[in-house]
């Protein structure tokens, strides 16, 4: 069975194996926690629970919340809901940025893992629209996205910016 579940201190061990393999950018997702030890992710996990209540935030950001896509038992991903959108999430990455494990895609967890997101997202967000961008590269997460209501609101070289309206199938 697929859920999500926000970070947190009970599943810390899992959580850390999943973000320490984490690429440090995939497909236009971060993570600055690529490769850290075991003992460094007791901070990383406070960062992220910190930044879902917007406390600690560096300059700029804003609150989001951090979830894992688990399946059963096992961790199979990584959304994060950005709270509201600033003047550079407004013309970047926007509100949603999810990564999926390489053994694992292909399987619809992100298409699933999407759709549970947004009706979180429907209570957290202010806008009318949730906004998220993805890489003209990336043909797959384009059509979870598609799959999930959205429409391609505009287009630069090298990205796809998507619109979901919250109203929508979300």
């Amino acid at each position: 069975m697929l859920y999500l579940k926000e970070a947190n201190i009970e599943d810390i061990q899992k959580e850390y194996l999943f973000v320490r393999d984490m690429p440090v950018d995939e497909n236009g997702l971060t993570n600055q926690w690529n490769g850290i030890s075991r003992e460094e992710f007791d901070d990383a996990l406070k960062a992220m629970m910190d930044s879902a209540k917007g406390e600690n935030l560096p300059e700029g950001y804003v609150p989001e919340t951090f979830l894992f896509l688990w399946n059963d038992e096992k961790i199979v991903g990584q959304f994060r809901i950005r709270h509201y959108l600033c003047e550079s999430l407004r013309e970047g990455a926007g509100h949603i940025g999810y990564f999926i494990h390489k053994s694992c895609r292909g399987k619809g967890y992100g298409t699933e893992g999407l759709r549970l997101t947004l009706q979180m997202a429907k209570e957290i967000i202010p806008e009318d629209e949730v906004y998220l961008r993805v890489d003209k590269n990336n043909p797959a997460s384009l059509y979870v996205m598609l799959k999930n209501g959205g429409y391609i609101h505009h287009e630069d070289e090298a990205k796809y910016y998507v619109r979901i309206k919250k109203e929508n199938k979300i």
